[in-house]
């Protein structure tokens, strides 16, 4: 098992079009890869790739769509001659939800998008890395996934599952050659962020985010998280017994 390189094949970043995807994109073209760049918004993938000329591949399309996915990667591979080799499933979304403003229908469309939406991206990608014997599968989960925090219900829940999924995942990947890894970032300024009405500590910007998540995709440990201030206080209280947990959080004003 290692990490996967430029001469492997192509890069797949899906919510490539803004915020961390598309620091991503411009990061790993630097470093030499040709890029698959995936998202709901042709117009912006289209200026992408014109900045990046025959280096990125605009490939628009929605992750809840699971057969559009696997059409996508098949006809990426078939077109370039060249298969996946890093995926880095990053698309997401985020809305505040506590028990006041519960939402049912956003509550959904946040699981939909954020698992759901990963999960029918490895189910275009997974297979043929499975056959192959080879590849490397990052799934961008979050800090938030460590334990349940105030407003972040739908959000930490559906980051949560993702990074069991990577755990789970991994046994099996590892045995195959597939390298799996998961990525939890902390807040990074991005249009996803700049609705979040709270104080966001040790906010990163999103080249910053983008080079700290190539430099965990270099490596095989299975998890990339930063910034490390803000990832450290949070699996601290990931190690607290409930009781401890609820009062921290109490005293912090929750």
């Amino acid at each position: 098992m290692k990490a996967a390189t430029p001469q492997d094949g192509l890069a797949w970043i899906t919510g490539a079009s803004t915020g961390i995807g598309a620091a991503l994109v411009a990061q790993l073209v630097s470093e030499g890869w040709t890029v698959l760049a995936t998202a709901r918004g042709a117009d912006k993938l289209a200026e992408l790739a014109a900045a990046h000329p025959g280096r990125v591949i605009a490939a628009p399309g929605d992750i809840t769509d699971a057969g559009g996915m696997k059409a996508l990667v098949a006809g990426a591979e078939a077109n370039s001659g060249r298969k996946v080799a890093l995926a880095v499933l990053n698309a997401g979304t985020w809305q505040e939800m506590g028990a006041a403003d519960f939402d049912l229908a956003a509550f959904r469309r946040q699981i939909e998008v954020n698992l759901n939406g990963t999960a029918s991206c490895l189910d275009a990608v997974m297979p043929g890395m499975l056959a192959r014997r080879s590849g490397q599968i990052a799934i961008v989960a979050s800090v938030a996934g460590y334990r349940g925090l105030p407003q972040g219900g739908a959000y930490g829940a559906s980051k949560a599952a993702l990074i069991a999924l990577a755990e789970s995942l991994r046994f099996d990947l590892t045995k195959a050659g597939v390298l799996m890894q998961v990525i939890n970032p902390g807040f990074v300024r991005t249009p996803m962020t700049a609705v979040n009405k709270f104080p966001m500590p040790f906010l990163l910007e999103t080249d910053d985010a983008a080079r700290r998540i190539s430099r965990g995709l270099k490596l095989t440990g299975f998890e990339i998280t930063f910034p490390w201030q803000l990832a450290w206080i949070l699996k601290l209280l990931q190690i607290l017994p409930a009781r401890l947990f609820f009062w921290a959080l109490r005293k912090a004003g929750a």
